[in-house]
């Protein structure tokens, strides 16, 4: 999961929506026309338009397409339920993005313009650094709580080869 802060254009997240939930089914009509988003029910998936005018156009399996005026918000949850985003109008047609989201989605959101490459490069570059920087800390934590053996003792066990007991404690990789 991806925690989503960013800015975006109704556009680019109504765009988001059409590619997450109903592409291959939208009328050519209703995609071309920026006034029309999908909703679906409460549940798994739910999608709510808030909106000062709002009128019900057609019903296509699951979704309901909507004619909607003056977006003040909309919320998006996925059938997975692994992502959750909130979009709030701050300016007539910008708005603030907000949530978590799965990798599925960050791709969706990349294709429809609400978030860029770059910034879903960013957030990989910083979350691998996270990641590394977790994982030595947790190599020193683990070092620092192994018992210490007298030196006498591990000279007892010379069964146990060089090559066995370096496996107990693997080494970081260069290939990245």
């Amino acid at each position: 999961m991806v925690i989503i802060e960013t800015t975006s254009s109704l556009e680019s997240f109504r765009k988001f929506i059409i590619v997450s939930t109903c592409r291959s089914f939208i009328p050519e009509s209703y995609l071309k026309d920026f006034e029309v988003f999908p909703e679906r029910e409460e549940g798994p998936g739910a999608i709510y338009i808030e909106a000062a005018d709002k009128v019900t156009l057609k019903r296509i399996r699951e979704m309901t397409f909507v004619n909607a005026k003056e977006i003040l918000g909309i919320i998006y949850s996925s059938k997975s339920g692994n992502t959750r985003l909130k979009w709030r109008q701050t300016r007539k047609k910008i708005g603030k993005v907000q949530g978590d989201a799965s990798s599925n989605a960050l791709v969706n959101m990349v294709e429809s313009g609400v978030l860029t490459q770059e910034w879903v490069d960013n957030y990989l570059k910083a979350s691998h650094s996270r990641k590394t920087s977790q994982d030595t800390d947790q190599s020193l934590q683990s070092a620092a709580a192994a018992p210490t053996t007298p030196h006498s003792a591990s000279s007892t066990s010379s069964s146990q080869s060089p090559s066995s007991s370096s496996s107990a404690h693997p080494q970081a990789s260069n290939s990245q």
